[in-house]
């Protein structure tokens, strides 16, 4: 069961529209269509010596949602005119729907808002197209973040350390765990966002997709060409996107991002992970225990 649906404009404005309490908005949602799964679009090849076809290949289509919402309370205008607001015509806007077990999120671009002024009962309709047709996990958790590395303690409590001229107490160490897996429930392949910190120097680093054979290498020497001189060094973070329509590979120093693409290996796969359990390793020539490494992920569905 749908329990609200909260949309954000283009401005960062947001709207949430309780289907429970339609007074508390002036809105009344009585109809959602195109949150179930998209259609596909099928290919196939004719044979003309054999019957049937041969599959050759398949794509999910973009969506298209449409809200019906009836206008309610005693100043149904200023409730017509909130929706130009939330829901501006060509804009992107994200849409968050909450439902009894789940939180889905997508983004679109409104395509129509239609509202019928003349009805004895207002109402409007509004149609948004979403590029990509998927929903992310949203709400608490709706981020998965696996460390490949943790600190392990070297004491324990009780202790002192009151002197001055003694070195500080080493509190922990930094342990590298260079391969782990990543388990994902969502109903379709999706990208990683890859974070590379630098706790020193560290050359060519490599990240490796270890069911699929995928790799990524980064090369520091053409960082360095980049960079003027210098590779990745301490202080730096290396962040990679394989997200769709979200691709990037760009260095972090100090506070300022710059594109570091052509630092990627001309092979590289942009890696997305499977339904199931997906291992993932890395690797460096020099400095791998100066590199401190993570992998984000989000999870889609088909529908809400």
């Amino acid at each position: 069961m749908i329990r609200s649906v909260t949309v954000t404009n283009y401005t960062g404005d947001s709207l949430k529209i309780e289907l429970a309490k339609p007074f508390d908005t002036g809105m009344l949602i009585y109809n959602i269509t195109g949150i179930g799964a998209s259609n596909a679009s099928i290919n196939i090849a004719e044979m003309s010596t054999t019957d049937g076809a041969l599959f050759s290949s398949a794509r999910v289509e973009s969506r298209n949602i449409v809200l019906y919402i009836r206008f309610v309370g005693n100043d149904v205008e200023t409730v017509r005119q909130k929706t130009y607001k939330y829901f501006p015509i060509k804009r992107k806007v994200t849409l968050e729907f909450e439902t009894d077990n789940r939180i889905s999120v997508i983004d679109g671009y409104v395509e129509k808002n239609d509202p019928q002024i003349f009805q004895q009962q207002e109402y409007t309709q509004i149609s948004i197209i979403c590029p990509y047709p998927y929903f992310y996990q949203g709400g608490a958790g709706g981020t998965n973040i696996t460390y490949f590395y943790g600190v392990n303690p070297l004491f324990e409590f009780p202790f002192s350390n009151e002197s001055l001229e003694e070195s500080v107490i080493e509190m922990g160490q930094i342990v590298q765990e260079p391969t782990k897996s990543i388990w994902y429930e969502g109903d379709s392949s999706v990208g990683v966002k890859i974070f590379i910190h630098a706790l020193g120097t560290a050359r060519n680093i490599s990240v490796a997709n270890l069911d699929t054979q995928q790799v990524m290498h980064i090369d520091t020497d053409k960082i360095a060409t980049i960079m003027d001189g210098d590779g990745f060094k301490a202080g730096d973070d290396i962040e990679i996107s394989t997200v769709q329509g979200e691709k990037y590979v760009r260095l972090l120093r100090d506070g300022e991002y710059t594109n570091i693409l052509n630092a990627l290996g001309k092979d590289a796969d942009w890696f997305q992970i499977a339904k199931g359990d997906n291992r993932f390793a890395f690797t460096a020539e020099e400095g791998i225990s100066n590199l401190q490494f993570r992998i984000e992920n989000r999870m889609i569905f088909e529908g809400v």
